[in-house]
């Protein structure tokens, strides 16, 4: 087994998770925003959303894991699950851990959306926005990959997405319709 597996796994797993929460949070705004609404819209255009958010939390576990697993910088419990306590670039990790509690947060209500308050939901999950930007925070400055000149143009290509798809769904003059409201349909 090679002496850098846990980390060459932990880079390419911490790629991945943020390349699948911001093709979520891509996807969530062009389902709720009038760009890709329609009178009905298929049940796998919702499905995609959903999988990737999942997606993003299967990534963002192997990232973890890789990380305590790997010997070279020795991260432990307390380094992953606390803010600021790492002794390596404690503020570039603590946007990391502040990211990973926001978007289990987010994860978690969307699985229990039907035993919520719909206001509740819709708080908890608009801070998917914060969890993407705070990721984005932590993988410009945590990152080993920060100065790949692809990584970077893919990670700034993303949020200028996200940055017009919201100003879209903000200035739109009707309020977008929760994930309850859209409509589907179940035979496409």
């Amino acid at each position: 087994m090679p002496e850098q597996l846990w980390w060459f796994l932990a880079r390419a797993s911490g790629m991945v998770t943020l390349g699948a929460s911001g093709g979520s949070v891509i996807w969530g705004l062009l389902l709720s925003t009038r760009i890709v609404r329609r009178r009905s819209l298929p049940k796998w255009l919702l499905d995609l959303h959903r999988f990737l958010g999942g997606l993003t939390v299967a990534f963002l576990a192997l990232h973890i894991t890789a990380l305590v697993a790997d010997t070279f910088v020795h991260f432990g419990p307390a380094d992953i699950l606390v803010p600021f306590h790492s002794s390596w670039r404690t503020v570039a990790v603590a946007w990391g851990v502040l990211a990973t509690y926001l978007l289990v947060a987010v994860e978690a209500t969307s699985l229990l959306r039907r035993r919520l308050p719909k206001r509740l939901w819709a708080r908890i999950h608009a801070s998917s926005f914060v969890a993407f930007g705070l990721s984005v925070l932590h993988a410009a400055t945590a990152g080993t990959d920060r100065s790949n000149r692809l990584f970077v143009a893919l990670t700034f290509t993303m949020c200028i997405v996200v940055v017009f798809l919201t100003l879209v769904r903000v200035l739109s003059k009707t309020s977008p319709p929760t994930v309850g409201q859209l409509r589907v349909d179940r035979d496409v």
